[in-house]
């Protein structure tokens, strides 16, 4: 077992929900993306239209892709389709939780988006990464890794780094000492400064989890020639869009606007 899968660290990080998944909706589509013989990773797409740009979302750790449903029209409203990825053991996606499959996931996910859209009938116009909080992680890893298949990246109350997130929900110092080398390699910080995808960073000024210093480095570290930065006054963790809707979803649309194809 790797040290990042401890289950102390698991329990730390995810708290999965299960669903099931439903059929005829005409602009919502459910499905499973297979990583292996074994896992399959279920999803859940609101389309706006066929062609539009599409965010592909990974959501916070204690969501959920149906969680979206009243969230979704809000992306329509900016003309966007949204592709939101359950994590393993979450929703009607298979297997448990695991740190290390954040990343190995996410990268298997990319690969098969063109069946999901074959399967789907979209054909967007130009694609973008979007991660919510834990989900900043294989958001971010995605950006580094394939940055040829992607328009832009976008951060909402992401980590920084991993170390001082774990310290912060209570793991041991001892054993946080130990794991130091395994998260530097996972540390966002570190790997955007290698990112040049135009970059959206949306981050409440209360968050007493993910403090707004580290969206304010991780904007300063990017490279990028097109980077915004949107902090919202009184807003924590999980209430951004009853703080300023108008403004994190203009944050988006001027990325979106600024990068599309065509």
């Amino acid at each position: 077992m790797h040290l990042l899968d401890n289950p102390i660290i698991i329990n730390l990080l995810f708290y999965p929900r299960k669903a099931l998944p439903v059929s005829g909706h005409a602009h919502l589509q459910d499905g499973t993306i297979s990583i292996d013989d074994t896992i399959r990773l279920g999803y859940r797409l609101y389309v706006y239209r066929p062609d539009a740009p599409l965010i592909l979302f990974f959501h916070g750790n204690g969501e959920i892709a149906t969680d979206y449903d009243s969230i979704a029209p809000l992306f329509h409203a900016i003309h966007c389709s949204l592709l939101v990825i359950d994590y393993r053991g979450y929703g009607w996606s298979t297997g448990h939780p695991l740190t290390t499959a954040l990343f190995t996931d996410a990268e298997k996910v990319i690969t098969e988006l063109p069946n999901v859209f074959k399967t789907t009938g979209i054909q967007p116009t130009g694609l973008y990464v979007m991660g919510r909080s834990l989900g900043s992680l294989p958001a971010v890893h995605l950006a580094e890794t394939t940055p040829d298949q992607l328009h832009g990246l976008i951060i909402e109350s992401g980590i920084a780094e991993i170390p001082s997130l774990i310290k912060h929900l209570g793991l041991p110092v001892p054993f946080l000492t130990q794991l130091e080398a395994h998260f530097a390699r996972a540390n966002n910080v570190d790997k955007i400064r290698q990112i040049t995808l135009p970059l959206a960073v949306i981050h409440g000024e209360a968050d007493d989890l993910l403090p707004v210093e580290g969206a304010q480095r991780l904007y300063e570290a990017s490279p990028s020639a097109y980077k915004t930065i949107l902090r919202v006054p009184r807003a924590g963790h999980n209430d951004l869009l009853m703080h300023n809707t108008q403004g994190y979803f203009a944050a988006i649309a001027h990325l979106i606007q600024h990068t599309k194809p065509g």
